[in-house]
């Protein structure tokens, strides 16, 4: 492998004339920030806005240090625009987990034409090392980029890294394009957010940072990984064609899923070598995406395979089909086999998002941070919540469509709730949300045990006149609170 020369040091009083007019400021509307957030509550605070230290902000990272800083990298743009262009990569630094942000500070910025952006944050566990990856421009970017990996022509978008050794204060940069681009590849980035360092088992101690591709004309995503703490990285074998800005998460049974980019769903693939190799794309229908960057992570990174926790995923993205909107998070409790629980943080404009786990996990240290684009990319937004906040229970619902669905009559519809929970659940209660004109009763679910499921036939009343395929979400409610969910489709029949 060819060892990279230390390119420059950037330090945290580093300044640049586009991004020193002011520091952005924490969002006025948002008093919460100032303090501790309490149990149970959602809190917000802007952390860059456009037209403050520079035109514009995209594209979060967010991760938690060995030492409990959180540091949150964005671009710094002088328009809107990707690469190729004159952009830079920054970062502001919270020592009191989020509640206040240190002045914002230059990673990487030099003079036009040269640009980086796209930043992935990633913490070496063992080490303490922070890692930042980005994509290097001259002339091109992803879609013009040259084949080859000359790490000196202007043509290739180029692979470049930089790393802290003091918890994020002072950065040194280093370009790795030849030592893991395939030189039949066009264009090749780091897809944003953060990446991920193996907890356990064979792989244990594994670096893994996510990639997209360009080869003959199509998109692929990959893994770069290192098993010498970033001395050294190896690229595996690309995925797709299909994949775009993708991240990877360690499963409790060891294996690593990869989730994708993909419009009218998310994309998941499956390594069981440690992120060489994935199984083919399959579409995951419960996580609409309109093409949009979402992140995946484990919600309690640390605990062993046999904590009630070990299998808890947290994923968030703008869950629609069609406009980048909606920005929810989501929990799963079996590894992102179903996604049950689930909670609006925005019903407007919303765009990239990532998540990072702020604590341990585990009951009474389970905060999480997400770090987002807000308002058509006016601000970089910093929040927070917990699972009380999420108010859901680990209990997938399955809707079963009847045979025949005939409108102006009444069918029932079959609606399956599994408890997943580690605890017996009581009673609750199933209810249907369905179009306009269409009615059905909630009624009640049994108390489950935990892996008891129970079939609840609903009447669902269809009025007449209806006809095509209709969504319905079905809603259980547990203690009063707790809520999972379910989709599915009703197709109404004519006979």
């Amino acid at each position: 492998m060819q060892r990279r020369a230390t390119l420059a040091v950037t330090t945290a009083s580093a300044t640049l004339a586009l991004l020193v007019a002011g520091t952005p400021a924490a969002h006025p509307a948002t008093p919460a920030a100032q303090a501790a957030p309490a149990p149970g509550t959602l809190v917000s605070q802007d952390i860059a806005t456009a037209g403050t230290g520079s035109p514009y902000y995209r594209i979060p990272a967010l991760t938690r240090t060995t030492k409990g800083t959180l540091l949150a990298a964005y671009d710094a743009r002088p328009t809107l625009g990707d690469l190729p262009g004159n952009l830079g990569v920054v970062l502001r630094r919270s020592t009191d987990g989020g509640t206040t942000w240190q002045a914002q500070q230059v990673i990487r910025k030099e003079a036009a034409p040269k640009g980086f952006g796209d930043p992935s944050l990633l913490v070496d566990r063992e080490t303490g090392r922070v890692f930042v990856f980005y994509a290097a421009s001259v002339n091109q970017g992803f879609f013009g980029s040259a084949t080859g990996n000359d790490e000196s022509d202007p043509n290739v978008l180029q692979a470049d890294y930089s790393y802290s050794d003091d918890d994020g204060l002072t950065w040194k940069h280093e370009r790795i394009t030849a030592e893991i681009k395939n030189p039949a590849w066009a264009g090749m980035f780091a897809a944003s957010g953060e990446g991920i360092q193996v907890r356990n088992g064979t792989y244990k101690g594994r670096l893994i940072q996510q990639y997209a591709i360009r080869h003959n004309g199509a998109n692929y995503a990959v893994s770069a990984y290192s098993d010498d703490h970033g001395a050294t990285w190896k690229m595996g074998t690309p995925v797709g064609p299909g994949g775009d800005e993708n991240k990877t998460v360690e499963l409790s049974d060891g294996r690593i899923m990869l989730n994708n980019r993909s419009a009218p769903y998310r994309t998941v693939a499956y390594s069981s070598d440690g992120g060489v190799t994935y199984t083919p794309f399959q579409q995951d229908k419960e996580l609409p995406d309109p093409a949009n960057n979402g992140s995946v992570a484990r919600f309690a990174p640390d605990v062993p395979a046999s904590h009630p926790r070990a299998q808890w995923l947290m994923f968030s993205n703008t869950a629609t089909t069609n406009s980048r909107s909606n920005l929810t998070v989501r929990l799963s409790c079996d590894n992102g086999q179903n996604w049950p629980v689930r909670k609006t943080v925005e019903s407007g404009a919303a765009a990239y998002s990532t998540l990072t786990p702020l604590g341990s996990g585990t009951a009474g240290n389970d905060r999480v941070g997400l770090l987002w684009e807000r308002a058509n990319y006016q601000h970089i937004t910093y929040s927070s919540f917990d699972v009380q906040w999420l108010g859901g229970v680990c209990a997938p619902v399955t809707v079963t469509p009847p045979a025949s669905l005939s409108a102006g009559r009444t069918t029932e519809v079959t609606v399956r709730v599994v408890s997943q929970n580690d605890k017996d659940l009581p009673s609750g209660s199933v209810s249907l949300t369905l179009p306009s004109g269409w009615s059905a009763p909630s009624v009640t679910v049994p108390a489950l045990k935990p892996g008891q499921g129970a079939n609840m036939r609903i009447p669902v009343t269809v009025p007449a006149g209806a006809s095509g395929a209709a969504p319905v979400t079905a809603t259980y409610l547990v203690r009063g609170t707790q809520r999972s969910y379910g989709d599915g489709t009703l197709t109404v029949t004519t006979s």
